[in-house]
């Protein structure tokens, strides 16, 4: 009889020290009823080591780990599971509200300060009460700007002192390139706080600067802006073609081809025809104007994909690749038909020539970047302590001997092929080597020249408009003509989608992207 009282004793002090609570905690607590027999195994998902009877996790319980992944920074979509950088997940979670009870100012300058560092950040005792947070930059960012800045300068009084009055202010090329560029970016990133892309912000600081005679960026600067937008283009091209998921493209290779060159012609065709009797001009230069808008921008689609694929969207179905891919063929076919119809027009050259000028720049573009790409994957060694640094020399190096060259020898839109076809190959073979596609040496290396042409590109692309040489007449038909052209392609693309195995939405979405159009490089 007492063992029977010991026993009750027992259970019931056993069911005290166990809860019941399902929700009571993040990630709940054993409840007496889901207890099994010694025997039964834990299922590979579990992480708990436990002595005696186990179970299998329930729903609620798996559920209750998806949001405290959620919570550690784990976001999953379209299937994809991947870890948010560190900055990413601490801009996420700081939100901005006017329920708080702080000040606009306040709200301003933490959104300013919202991206957070991998590495603690060092600082002197004496910074907090000189530049309380957050109201002044940290004394990371503070001693990074100098250093920029020192930079700048040093840089600037060297090229003074070599090349004289053309880095002299007010009218120095060099130094009004200078100062467009740091005002460019200090606009981009103003503009970047809104959510919008930077190169508005830097398109507008030109667009202002040139009209209000800051700076005058007249045709005398085209032999240097050429060559600035022929290494942006590089640097690009080269960062698209590392971005490109080797498995994705494989699957897509045919809807690559597909809804690269076909919504292609579509809107070249319908901004000929649209520039001819709307704008009343030569068959010749509306087919050369179509192919310029047709053109698709690498350089805008590229950094905001790399945001969007950073958060996991779309990677199930491989959609930033197809978008990426799609941008750099057409870029390259835009280049090479331009260069083509343009020697035709302004030059008399053989039959001959002509034919074989689309297919070299084809074949000669993919077989060189081939080509440099295996040339990068083996040289230099990969277990070479400086194999990072000479690789991403070596593929800058092949880019823009690729975009130079084949400009100089008549077969422009081989270069573009040529840049992201050798930056693929060589990831695909860096990849088996111990690198990874979403991050590597090189990636890091383009996306740091990127910001540095960025700016340059597009604040002189901006200060190239001048408002008061514009006939408003003119730009509303020229207006008219791109607007059509661009929704001519969008229901043109969603048409021909059909059957890629995207919905409705990722297929407006994908047609949207590709509205960004590349004049700069096809016009130079």
């Amino acid at each position: 009889m007492s063992g029977n009282l010991d026993n009750a004793d027992s259970v019931t002090e056993n069911k005290k020290s166990r809860k019941f609570g399902m929700m009571e905690g993040l990630h709940g607590h054993d409840n007496l009823i889901f207890d099994t027999s010694k025997t039964r195994k834990v299922s590979t998902a579990s992480t708990h080591i436990e002595v005696g009877p186990v179970r299998k996790k329930s729903v609620m319980h798996k559920d209750l780990e998806n949001a405290a992944s959620i919570a550690n920074g784990d976001l999953k979509h379209n299937g994809d599971s991947q870890r948010c950088s560190q900055s990413d997940s601490a801009y996420s979670k700081i939100q901005y509200t006017k329920d708080d009870g702080r000040s606009w100012l306040y709200l301003f300058c933490m959104k300013c300060r919202s991206r957070d560092e991998e590495k603690e950040p060092w600082q002197p005792s004496f910074w907090p009460k000189l530049c309380p947070h957050p109201y002044f930059p940290s004394y990371r960012q503070f001693t990074r700007i100098l250093s920029l800045s020192l930079i700048g300068i040093y840089s600037w009084c060297i090229m003074y002192a070599i090349i004289g009055d053309a880095a002299a202010p007010p009218h120095g090329k060099l130094y009004q390139l200078i100062l467009l560029s740091i005002s460019s970016h200090i606009g981009g990133w103003l503009m970047s706080l809104t959510t919008l892309p930077a190169l508005i912000g830097m398109i507008f600081t030109g667009l202002i600067f040139q009209n209000l005679n800051v700076v005058d960026i007249d045709d005398s600067f085209t032999p240097i802006t050429k060559q600035v937008s022929h290494m942006a283009l590089v640097i690009i091209l080269l960062r698209a073609g590392l971005d490109l998921d080797p498995s994705a493209l494989k699957r897509l290779k045919f809807t690559v081809l597909r809804l690269s060159l076909v919504p292609w012609c579509i809107e070249a065709g319908a901004a000929a025809i649209l520039s001819r009797y709307v704008l009343d001009i030569s068959w010749k230069f509306a087919a050369l104007l179509g192919v310029i808008i047709a053109a698709v921008a690498p350089a805008v689609i590229v950094p905001c994909l790399f945001r969007l694929r950073a958060k996991s969207y779309g990677v199930a179905k491989g959609i930033p690749t197809l978008i990426i891919a799609v941008a750099s063929i057409g870029d390259s076919t835009s280049v090479a038909v331009f260069g083509i119809m343009k020697s035709i027009m302004f030059s008399e050259p053989s039959v001959t020539s002509v034919l074989l000028q689309g297919p070299v720049s084809i074949l000669g573009g993919i077989g060189f970047g081939v080509l440099w790409g295996l040339v990068c994957s083996y040289a230099p060694e990969r277990n070479d302590p400086f194999v990072a640094p000479l690789r991403i020399l070596l593929l800058l190096a092949g880019g823009m001997a690729a975009v130079f060259g084949s400009e100089l020898l008549g077969y422009g839109g081989a270069g573009p092929l040529g840049c992201v076809a050798s930056a693929f190959v060589a990831l695909c073979f860096w990849t088996k080597q111990g690198w990874d596609v979403e991050d590597n040496p090189a990636a890091t290396s383009f996306e740091i020249f990127w910001m540095i042409f960025q700016p340059i590109l597009f604040g002189v692309t901006g200060a190239r408009v001048r408002i008061n040489e514009l006939e408003g007449s003119v730009v509303c038909l020229a207006v008219a003509v791109l607007v059509a052209g661009v929704v001519i392609r969008i229901l043109g693309t969603v048409l021909i989608s059909t059957g890629c195995g995207l919905n409705l939405k990722e297929k407006v979405f994908v047609s949207i992207c590709w509205m960004c159009k590349a004049m700069v490089q096809v016009r130079h």
